[in-house]
């Protein structure tokens, strides 16, 4: 499981890892074969790729893309002794241009006897695109067979070409089942239970969010403390650490929770809504970031649905600048509630597109000469406001004149739903159309002219 080794590491061809007696015990429990990968099934079973590659006993460039503690060094192991290629690995963090140099010249070395290698690069992603680059060659002519692992989106890291030469492989987060296997096979490997009660066992697996190794490391500090009696959750959580959540503000995981915090806002689910708004603050998220985006929803989703929607994120904003943390978080959780439990509507959103496409199709047009300002006399004499209907002196306040340019036909944006506080929008935009027509009739006004489409 452990994914921690000594850089430009070589195990010969067909050699399986051998187990180290005194290592951690993440590294003592390092499956010996495929079959024993947990948790990853889909991809070493005999339909999934891995499993396929093997049956074949070749095996192509591959990305494993996955969380911490998922088995990808594992993995890399043992599909090279698995189809016999000689086995080295190093990592992205602690290695340079010279490195890969010298590890190219010695696998072209070997493949002149007959001995493919299989280059391992942990945290691929670290490497920049001109080093990506410089696997290229290397790749297209069989010198190397490389198996890159990251955390992190190969469409964002990882260059199109290096992409283009290899298989992406997904591997799933550690489920429960999954991490109660790893502990079953830690008690049998020391030969005792771990000291803790059914509900403390469940808690420690659930401190592990997914990570496998994380969890052995867990496992492998209470078999070295080893207390007196069972603990039960209080306990455990007393002595051991939970595991900080995987969170990068700039990478996948920041776009991905954001992503589903604004779509269960849309999608009026308030409970959902705030376990993501939870997720990003308590992983350290900027508040001033989420405030931003739950504006954004509340100008997108709701508009004038409900109005107040944008006044409740303004205001926690100003009540997060008042108060601070934690204190104004509370501000937070209530606009993003108040959110997702409010009518939805993007009839805004829609009409603020449209109107912008038509500005840019349009922009030369004049107005009409009769709402023109005429602050000179030229300006007067030429017909500027000539005729202009000021509309609170018309009856019920609506003269129903034209503001579209002549040579522009009157257009409708802004569409409001039967929703929330559009329902009532929606009742006067009718009622001045209506009016607006009668009063055209009235003076024999062409569709045009009335402002119809």
């Amino acid at each position: 499981m452990a994914d921690l080794f000594a850089s430009n590491e070589a195990q010969p061809a067909g050699v399986p890892y051998a187990h180290p007696a005194d290592g951690p015990l993440a590294d003592r429990l390092r499956p010996a074969g495929l079959g024993e990968i947990i948790g990853q099934e889909h991809l070493t079973g005999p339909d999934g790729a891995i499993g396929r590659m093997v049956a074949a006993g070749k095996l192509s460039s591959i990305i494993l893309w996955g969380p911490p503690g998922t088995g990808k060094t594992s993995i890399a192991r043992l599909l090279a002794a698995a189809v016999g290629l000689r086995f080295v690995a190093l990592s992205a963090v602690f290695s340079g241009v010279a490195d890969l140099k010298k590890i190219f010249a010695e696998a072209r070395q070997f493949a002149r006897t007959g001995r493919k290698t299989l280059l391992f690069v942990d945290e691929i992603h670290r490497f920049n695109r001109t080093q990506q680059d410089g696997f290229l060659p290397f790749v297209e002519d069989g010198t190397i067979t490389l198996v890159g692992a990251t955390t992190e989106n190969p469409s964002f890291e990882l260059n199109a070409a290096l992409l283009s030469r290899c298989q992406v492989l997904i591997l799933q987060r550690l489920d429960h089942t999954a991490l109660c296997k790893l502990l079953d096979r830690a008690e049998v490997l020391v030969g005792r239970a771990l000291p803790l009660t059914a509900q403390a066992r469940d808690a420690l697996v659930a401190s592990a969010d997914g990570d496998g190794r994380f969890l052995l490391n867990q496992a492998e500090t209470l078999i070295d403390i080893a207390p007196d009696a069972d603990l039960d959750p209080t306990a455990l959580a007393a002595l051991l650490q939970r595991r900080v959540a995987v969170y990068d503000k700039d990478r996948e995981g920041h776009y991905n929770l954001i992503s589903a915090l604004h779509k269960s806002i849309r999608g009026s689910d308030p409970q959902a809504a705030l376990y993501y708004l939870a997720r990003m603050l308590t992983a350290g998220e900027e508040p001033l970031f989420l405030l931003r985006r739950l504006v954004r929803a509340a100008v997108e989703d709701i508009g004038l649905a409900d109005p107040q929607a944008l006044v409740q994120c303004i205001a926690a904003k100003d009540s997060y600048d008042f108060l601070g943390s934690p204190e104004g978080e509370l501000g937070i959780a209530q606009a993003c509630l108040y959110l997702a439990t409010a009518p939805k509507s993007n009839a805004v959103y829609v009409a603020q597109k449209e109107a912008w496409r038509s500005a840019r199709e349009t922009g030369s047009l004049m107005p009409p000469m009769n709402i023109l300002g005429a602050p000179t006399k030229l300006m007067k004499d030429i017909g500027y406001g000539a005729g202009y209907a000021y509309d609170h002196d018309a009856e019920d306040g609506f003269s129903g004149a034209n503001y579209w340019p002549d040579d522009m036909t009157p257009r409708a944006f802004y569409r409001p739903t039967d929703r929330g506080f559009e329902k009532r929008l929606a009742e006067r935009l009718a009622w001045w159309d209506e009016r607006r027509r009668n009063k055209g009739e009235a003076r024999g006004l062409s569709d045009h002219e009335q402002g119809g489409e």
